[in-house]
């Protein structure tokens, strides 16, 4: 615990903040509204919405440090404390996100989507996935204009002015080109590069505020990852290219569906592409009725970002809800329209072996090997949470894959977790990859997606399973590998293969067991009911 004199100070230094952002809010709110002060526009929304960041995140760190000051970090009280603190916090950066919109809006959806950051802040800031307020067409058709050089006339038959989406930087909106090929039209949103900088910037001065008044919270790593995902994606150019390249890979696939771009008709802020009808990938009543599965449609997509992660190594770094469509049209009754691909990660041929190996160990459960893929990854002892992380067992564990913790494994674990502290978590960030970080935040997604659909745990883990073994065989039959060394490789896959056949039969002896168990039980409820009612006839005969 820190000193008098420290508390002293951080209090001094945290009302000097609170003062200081207040009257900067109260500053720009007065030049926002009056015409007094003759500031750019984009300069002066600059001002307001830094001075509102810098007001709303001093006044969570405020409540964080003096609502835990005293409570002893080892006491049940201070996780309650802290759990009401995080709630609270988050309520204020939902709202702060709310009132600032655009670059602020993504940037609660990427927190939203960190597996790594306190669930109240999670659950609380998922509401901003489906929050978007268009902008007005006026402003669009100049930045249209002003990208193509050309009027929109010269390019389109027709161009609907009302959007199909909005996201946080960008709109898309329905149009025919000349050709009469029916397109989507991706605006990137006027003065939004300038106005991401200077939020960036104010980010960046926050996390470090919060870094040397809370040394134990360090931030910059999720900052950092931010930063590099933000400025892809402002490139319309890339994330075509992005396209073209995924669309590649899945060439064979017919299942996935990815849409072709038209290079005449795109640029850094104005991105046209082949529109795809379909519904988002979480609207089950749209599956009902088109009489597709959800389970299939599930397992579709856990198999395409597999392909990614293990054997492509390319990987898209956003699939929420809104950038992964499902359509009626397709040779299995279905296919997934993949959108969106301005955030894709390219993942190192060292790391992408690396993982493909670190799955092969937690299928195993080896928690030698997973040790020592822990110090190649830079995480030294926290490697012994990657079971928890990524299959739901310990490092310890005996319970099969797929069917969670027993209750005594449960009550070790948290004992075990209640020695972590903020600053075990901090470090851990800190020393992971960057892509590790993308992968965690895409599998968090993932797995939310699966809940939706219905799809069990396993699922998710056999096919990753299935395709880290793809990986390592693409590496086991390159021609730089001896003869010797390919044969001990095969029996190695053979091994893994006969552990997955295992694993698999024993999932699916489960689930007949569980069918048949079902079935028995809805028997004995139709026989209970058939006795009754012939007793009750045999009464009312006599």
């Amino acid at each position: 615990m820190r000193s008098y004199v420290d508390l002293k100070f951080g209090a001094k230094t945290t009302l000097y903040l609170l003062t200081a952002a207040g009257l900067a809010t109260a500053a720009a709110d007065s030049f926002h509204s009056g015409d007094t002060v003759n500031f750019p526009p984009t300069f002066l929304n600059g001002v307001v919405r830094s001075s509102r960041s810098l007001f709303t995140i001093t006044y969570c760190v405020a409540d964080y440090k003096y609502s835990l000051h005293g409570v002893p970090a080892d006491s049940e009280e201070y996780g309650r404390v802290l759990s009401e603190i995080h709630l609270r916090s988050a309520r204020r950066v939902l709202k702060l996100c709310d009132t600032n919109r655009g670059f602020y809006v993504k940037a609660g959806q990427f927190v939203a989507a960190a597996r790594q950051v306190p669930r109240e802040y999670s659950s609380t800031l998922s509401s901003l996935q489906d929050q978007a307020v268009p902008c007005n067409f006026k402003a669009v058709k100049e930045v249209i204009v002003k990208s193509l050089g050309k009027d929109l006339t010269e390019i389109f038959l027709s161009f609907d002015e009302q959007p199909v989406a909005a996201a946080s930087i960008a709109q898309v909106h329905r149009a025919v080109l000349k050709d009469h090929q029916e397109v989507a039209v991706k605006v990137q949103y006027p003065g939004l590069e300038y106005q991401v900088k200077l939020d960036l910037a104010t980010m960046a001065l926050l996390s470090r505020s919060v870094a040397w008044l809370f040394p134990e919270y360090r931030f910059k790593w999720m900052v950092s990852e931010f930063t590099k995902s933000i400025a892809s994606e402002l490139d319309f150019i890339q994330e075509a290219k992005n396209s073209e390249r995924a669309a590649n890979n899945f060439k064979r696939n017919r299942i996935v569906k990815i849409p072709c771009v038209y290079w005449d008709f795109t640029s850094r802020q104005v991105l046209t592409m082949q529109f795809c009808e379909g519904q988002k990938i979480d609207d089950l009543e749209y599956m009902k009725q088109m009489g597709i599965s959800p389970l299939e449609v599930a397992n579709a997509l856990v198999d395409v970002f597999a392909e990614m992660i293990f054997v492509h190594g390319f990987l898209h770094g956003d699939p929420h809800p809104g950038n992964i469509l499902v359509s009626s049209e397709g040779a299995n009754g279905f296919s997934l329209v993949i959108l969106d691909h301005g955030i894709y990660k390219q993942l190192s041929e060292e790391f992408r072996k690396n993982y493909c190996n670190l799955w092969e160990a937690l299928i195993r459960l080896d928690s030698q090997k997973i040790q020592q893929l822990g110090e190649t990854f830079g995480v030294g002892k926290y490697a012994r949470y990657f079971p928890v992380i990524f299959t739901g067992r310990t490092i310890n564990s005996k319970s099969v894959l797929g069917r969670g913790m027993p209750p005594e494994e449960k009550k070790h674990l948290r004992e075990e977790l209640k020695s972590l502290k903020m600053e075990d978590i901090s470090s851990f960030m800190e020393s992971l990859p960057p892509d590790f970080l993308t992968i965690l935040r895409t599998d968090g997604l993932l797995r939310s997606l699966m809940s939706k659909l219905g799809a069990p745990q396993r699922t998710r883990l056999l096919t990753y399973a299935k395709y880290a073994l793809r990986g390592l065989s693409a590496n086991a039959s390159s021609e730089s590998v001896n003869v010797a060394s390919r044969f001990k490789t095969s029996i190695k896959y053979i091994q893994f293969r006969i552990i997955l056949g295992v694993v698999e039969l024993a999932s699916y002896a489960d689930e007949i067991g569980r069918s048949l168990a079902t079935k028995l039980r809805q028997l004995m409820v139709s026989a209970r009911d058939q006795i009754w009612s012939f007793h009750s006839l045999l009464l009312s005969v006599n």
